[in-house]
Protein backbone atom coordinates (compact mmCIF):
# COMPACT_ATOMS: atom_id res chain seq x y z
CA UNK A 1 0.00 0.00 0.00
CA UNK A 2 1.32 3.55 -1.15
CA UNK A 3 -0.31 6.75 -0.59
CA UNK A 4 -0.32 9.98 -2.42
CA UNK A 5 -1.75 13.62 -1.08
CA UNK A 6 -2.46 16.15 -3.91
CA UNK A 7 -3.30 19.22 -2.77
CA UNK A 8 -4.84 22.37 -4.97
CA UNK A 9 -3.88 25.63 -3.32
CA UNK A 10 -6.94 27.10 -2.82
CA UNK A 11 -9.57 25.16 -4.59
CA UNK A 12 -13.37 25.61 -3.84
CA UNK A 13 -15.56 23.18 -3.73
CA UNK A 14 -18.48 24.74 -4.92
CA UNK A 15 -16.41 25.52 -7.92
CA UNK A 16 -16.15 21.86 -8.97
CA UNK A 17 -19.64 21.48 -10.34
CA UNK A 18 -18.52 23.19 -13.08
CA UNK A 19 -15.28 21.12 -13.32
CA UNK A 20 -16.15 18.01 -15.86
CA UNK A 21 -13.24 15.57 -14.51
CA UNK A 22 -13.70 16.93 -10.87
CA UNK A 23 -17.78 15.16 -11.32
CA UNK A 24 -15.85 12.29 -12.76
CA UNK A 25 -14.03 11.51 -9.60
CA UNK A 26 -16.89 12.52 -7.81
CA UNK A 27 -18.38 8.84 -9.05
CA UNK A 28 -14.97 7.40 -8.63
CA UNK A 29 -14.02 8.12 -4.98
CA UNK A 30 -15.74 8.64 -1.63
CA UNK A 31 -15.49 12.34 -0.84
CA UNK A 32 -16.66 15.46 0.66
CA UNK A 33 -17.58 18.79 -0.68
CA UNK A 34 -18.08 20.09 3.26
CA UNK A 35 -14.18 19.72 4.94
CA UNK A 36 -12.59 22.41 6.98
CA UNK A 37 -9.66 24.05 7.27
CA UNK A 38 -7.28 25.90 10.01
CA UNK A 39 -7.66 29.61 10.93
CA UNK A 40 -6.33 31.57 9.39
CA UNK A 41 -6.97 29.99 6.36
CA UNK A 42 -3.64 31.17 4.61
CA UNK A 43 -1.15 28.80 2.55
CA UNK A 44 1.38 27.73 5.13
CA UNK A 45 -0.49 27.80 7.86
CA UNK A 46 -3.13 25.30 6.60
CA UNK A 47 -0.40 23.12 5.28
CA UNK A 48 1.70 22.58 8.42
CA UNK A 49 -1.58 22.15 10.35
CA UNK A 50 -2.68 19.31 7.82
CA UNK A 51 1.31 18.11 7.84
CA UNK A 52 0.90 18.27 11.82
CA UNK A 53 -2.56 17.48 12.63
CA UNK A 54 -2.98 21.19 15.47
CA UNK A 55 -4.43 23.97 14.98
CA UNK A 56 -1.92 26.94 14.09
CA UNK A 57 -1.82 28.49 17.44
CA UNK A 58 0.01 24.76 18.36
CA UNK A 59 2.33 24.76 15.49
CA UNK A 60 2.76 28.44 15.74
CA UNK A 61 3.37 29.52 11.94
CA UNK A 62 0.33 31.65 11.63
CA UNK A 63 1.47 33.58 7.78
CA UNK A 64 3.23 32.32 5.23
CA UNK A 65 6.56 33.02 6.88
CA UNK A 66 7.44 29.69 8.55
CA UNK A 67 8.07 29.73 11.93
CA UNK A 68 10.31 27.40 13.94
CA UNK A 69 8.02 25.08 16.74
CA UNK A 70 8.94 26.12 20.40
CA UNK A 71 7.69 22.48 21.30
CA UNK A 72 8.23 20.52 18.16
CA UNK A 73 5.57 18.34 17.37
CA UNK A 74 6.68 15.56 14.87
CA UNK A 75 4.85 15.83 11.39
CA UNK A 76 3.99 13.17 8.95
CA UNK A 77 7.25 12.71 7.41
CA UNK A 78 8.85 12.63 10.54
CA UNK A 79 6.54 9.93 11.97
CA UNK A 80 6.63 7.76 8.75
CA UNK A 81 10.64 7.96 8.62
CA UNK A 82 10.16 7.00 12.65
CA UNK A 83 8.89 3.67 11.19
CA UNK A 84 11.31 3.31 8.04
CA UNK A 85 8.64 4.41 5.18
CA UNK A 86 9.95 6.79 2.61
CA UNK A 87 8.43 10.08 1.64
CA UNK A 88 8.81 12.34 -1.60
CA UNK A 89 7.69 16.19 -2.49
CA UNK A 90 6.76 17.53 -5.36
CA UNK A 91 5.88 21.25 -5.32
CA UNK A 92 5.94 24.33 -7.21
CA UNK A 93 5.76 26.82 -4.03
CA UNK A 94 8.89 27.24 -2.28
CA UNK A 95 7.56 28.11 1.35
CA UNK A 96 6.79 24.48 1.45
CA UNK A 97 10.18 23.31 2.11
CA UNK A 98 9.85 23.70 5.93
CA UNK A 99 6.64 21.00 6.02
CA UNK A 100 9.33 18.45 6.46
CA UNK A 101 12.96 18.35 8.43
CA UNK A 102 15.62 18.25 7.26
CA UNK A 103 16.50 14.54 6.36
CA UNK A 104 12.75 13.21 6.06
CA UNK A 105 12.35 13.14 2.43
CA UNK A 106 13.55 10.86 0.47
CA UNK A 107 12.99 12.95 -2.79
CA UNK A 108 12.11 16.11 -3.06
CA UNK A 109 11.65 18.23 -6.60
CA UNK A 110 10.97 21.70 -7.06
CA UNK A 111 10.05 24.47 -9.45
CA UNK A 112 9.79 28.07 -9.29
CA UNK A 113 6.00 28.54 -10.16
CA UNK A 114 6.38 32.51 -9.52
CA UNK A 115 9.36 32.30 -12.64
CA UNK A 116 7.95 30.23 -14.97
CA UNK A 117 4.13 30.13 -14.79
CA UNK A 118 1.92 27.70 -12.52
CA UNK A 119 0.13 25.87 -14.83
CA UNK A 120 3.59 24.98 -16.56
CA UNK A 121 4.87 24.48 -13.11
CA UNK A 122 2.26 21.95 -12.56
CA UNK A 123 2.56 20.27 -15.44
CA UNK A 124 6.46 20.08 -14.70
CA UNK A 125 5.93 18.70 -10.95
CA UNK A 126 3.09 15.92 -12.17
CA UNK A 127 5.65 14.86 -15.30
CA UNK A 128 8.52 14.32 -12.56
CA UNK A 129 6.12 12.61 -9.62
CA UNK A 130 4.74 10.39 -12.58
CA UNK A 131 8.61 9.31 -13.66
CA UNK A 132 9.95 9.12 -10.47
CA UNK A 133 7.22 7.21 -8.31
CA UNK A 134 6.95 4.49 -11.39
CA UNK A 135 10.84 3.75 -11.16
CA UNK A 136 10.82 3.99 -7.21
CA UNK A 137 9.07 2.73 -4.13
CA UNK A 138 7.99 5.69 -1.79
CA UNK A 139 5.48 4.92 0.99
CA UNK A 140 4.16 8.50 0.72
CA UNK A 141 4.15 11.42 -1.92
CA UNK A 142 3.04 14.52 -1.94
CA UNK A 143 1.94 16.77 -4.65
CA UNK A 144 1.09 20.45 -5.08
CA UNK A 145 -0.20 22.77 -7.19
CA UNK A 146 -0.36 26.15 -6.76
CA UNK A 147 -2.28 27.56 -9.96
CA UNK A 148 -5.68 27.84 -8.55
CA UNK A 149 -4.35 30.12 -6.02
CA UNK A 150 -2.09 32.41 -8.06
CA UNK A 151 -5.36 32.62 -10.59
CA UNK A 152 -7.96 33.77 -7.59
CA UNK A 153 -5.36 36.30 -6.10
CA UNK A 154 -4.50 37.59 -9.79
CA UNK A 155 -7.93 37.20 -10.96
CA UNK A 156 -10.39 36.39 -8.57
CA UNK A 157 -11.57 33.78 -7.32
CA UNK A 158 -14.61 31.75 -9.66
CA UNK A 159 -13.90 33.88 -12.53
CA UNK A 160 -12.77 32.32 -15.33
CA UNK A 161 -8.86 32.33 -15.56
CA UNK A 162 -9.35 30.38 -12.04
CA UNK A 163 -12.21 27.87 -13.54
CA UNK A 164 -9.18 27.41 -16.30
CA UNK A 165 -6.43 26.46 -13.58
CA UNK A 166 -8.98 23.74 -11.78
CA UNK A 167 -9.54 22.31 -15.20
CA UNK A 168 -5.77 22.17 -15.64
CA UNK A 169 -5.34 20.53 -11.84
CA UNK A 170 -7.67 17.99 -13.06
CA UNK A 171 -6.22 17.36 -15.65
CA UNK A 172 -2.92 16.81 -13.75
CA UNK A 173 -4.84 14.64 -11.45
CA UNK A 174 -6.38 12.51 -13.99
CA UNK A 175 -2.81 11.91 -16.12
CA UNK A 176 -1.10 10.91 -11.96
CA UNK A 177 -3.92 8.31 -11.24
CA UNK A 178 -3.81 6.91 -14.50
CA UNK A 179 -0.33 6.11 -14.83
CA UNK A 180 0.31 5.01 -10.95
CA UNK A 181 0.79 1.40 -9.80
CA UNK A 182 -2.62 -0.16 -8.46
CA UNK A 183 -1.65 -0.01 -4.89
CA UNK A 184 -1.80 3.67 -4.60
CA UNK A 185 -4.15 5.40 -2.39
CA UNK A 186 -5.06 8.70 -3.45
CA UNK A 187 -6.49 12.01 -1.37
CA UNK A 188 -7.41 15.29 -3.21
CA UNK A 189 -7.78 18.16 -1.30
CA UNK A 190 -7.27 21.82 -0.72
CA UNK A 191 -5.55 24.03 1.96
CA UNK A 192 -8.22 26.76 2.02
CA UNK A 193 -10.93 28.51 -0.70
CA UNK A 194 -10.89 32.03 -1.42
CA UNK A 195 -13.21 35.01 -1.85
CA UNK A 196 -12.79 38.05 -4.35
CA UNK A 197 -9.16 38.16 -4.87
CA UNK A 198 -8.14 37.30 -1.23
CA UNK A 199 -8.51 34.34 1.76
CA UNK A 200 -7.45 33.90 5.44
CA UNK A 201 -10.87 34.76 6.82
CA UNK A 202 -13.27 32.86 8.61
CA UNK A 203 -15.89 32.70 5.72
CA UNK A 204 -17.70 29.77 4.41
CA UNK A 205 -15.81 30.86 1.25
CA UNK A 206 -12.07 30.93 2.45
CA UNK A 207 -12.59 27.57 5.38
CA UNK A 208 -14.55 24.80 2.87
CA UNK A 209 -12.34 22.44 1.59
CA UNK A 210 -12.88 19.46 -1.11
CA UNK A 211 -11.97 16.01 0.41
CA UNK A 212 -11.43 13.13 -2.19
CA UNK A 213 -10.35 9.67 -1.42
CA UNK A 214 -9.33 7.15 -4.80
CA UNK A 215 -8.26 3.58 -4.54
CA UNK A 216 -8.85 -0.04 -4.43
CA UNK A 217 -10.88 -0.88 -1.76
CA UNK A 218 -12.59 2.36 -1.39
CA UNK A 219 -16.04 2.43 -2.00
CA UNK A 220 -17.13 5.17 -4.67
CA UNK A 221 -19.73 7.36 -4.79
CA UNK A 222 -19.84 6.96 -0.75
CA UNK A 223 -19.58 10.51 0.94
CA UNK A 224 -17.35 11.12 3.82
CA UNK A 225 -18.60 12.81 6.96
CA UNK A 226 -16.66 15.67 8.94
CA UNK A 227 -13.31 16.32 7.68
CA UNK A 228 -10.77 18.35 8.75
CA UNK A 229 -7.60 19.43 6.88
CA UNK A 230 -6.25 17.83 10.59
CA UNK A 231 -7.57 14.45 9.78
CA UNK A 232 -5.13 13.94 6.58
CA UNK A 233 -1.99 13.14 8.06
CA UNK A 234 -3.67 10.57 10.98
CA UNK A 235 -5.79 8.88 7.52
CA UNK A 236 -2.34 8.91 5.62
CA UNK A 237 -0.53 6.95 8.55
CA UNK A 238 -3.42 4.71 9.27
CA UNK A 239 -3.46 3.04 5.65
CA UNK A 240 0.56 2.92 5.72
CA UNK A 241 -0.22 1.17 9.02
CA UNK A 242 1.90 2.96 10.88
CA UNK A 243 0.18 4.77 14.57
CA UNK A 244 -0.25 8.41 14.77
CA UNK A 245 2.05 11.02 17.41
CA UNK A 246 0.47 10.84 20.10
CA UNK A 247 0.43 15.32 20.34
CA UNK A 248 -1.66 14.82 16.93
CA UNK A 249 -5.55 16.24 17.10
CA UNK A 250 -7.26 15.10 14.08
CA UNK A 251 -8.56 11.52 13.19
CA UNK A 252 -8.69 9.31 10.48
CA UNK A 253 -11.53 9.24 8.10
CA UNK A 254 -10.82 6.59 6.65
Amino acid sequence: MRTLVILADGMRPDALENIAKAREFMGKCRYTLNGVTVMPSVTLPCHMSLFHSVDPLRHGTTTNVYAPQVRPINGLCETLLANGKKSAFFYNWEELRDLARPNSLTKSYFVKGRDIGYETAGRIVTDEAIKYLNENYVDFSFLYMGYPDAAGHGFGWMGEEYMKSLESCFDNMDRIINALPEDYTVIITADHGGHGRTHGTDMPEDMTIPVFVYGKGIEAGETLGNVSIKDIAPTVVKLLGVEPDAEWEGKSFL
